[in-house]
């Protein structure tokens, strides 16, 4: 496999985990943490970090807001427990 079609790869299945996250927001962020040592906070900061490497400034609220599919805030407010 080449290294175009591999990171083509990694970021579909980067998408398709973003989206399972939005649609299972019964999962709440501690509970990510405890069994599999990340959350969607997590990921928003690793994209946030890749970006910068990048050269890409990104804002914390709007990294979240692209795991989160919402401002962060609203996310909150709507689904955490």
């Amino acid at each position: 496999m080449d290294e175009a079609t591999k990171k083509e790869i990694q970021s579909q299945a980067f998408e398709r985990l973003v989206n399972h996250l939005r649609e299972r927001k019964d999962v709440q962020n501690i509970d990510l943490m405890n069994l599999a040592g990340f959350c969607r906070n997590c990921l928003s900061k690793w994209f946030r970090e890749e970006a910068e490497k990048k050269g890409v400034e990104i804002s914390d609220p709007d990294s979240r807001e692209m795991i989160y599919g919402m401002p962060y805030s609203e996310w909150k407010d709507k689904f955490q427990k």
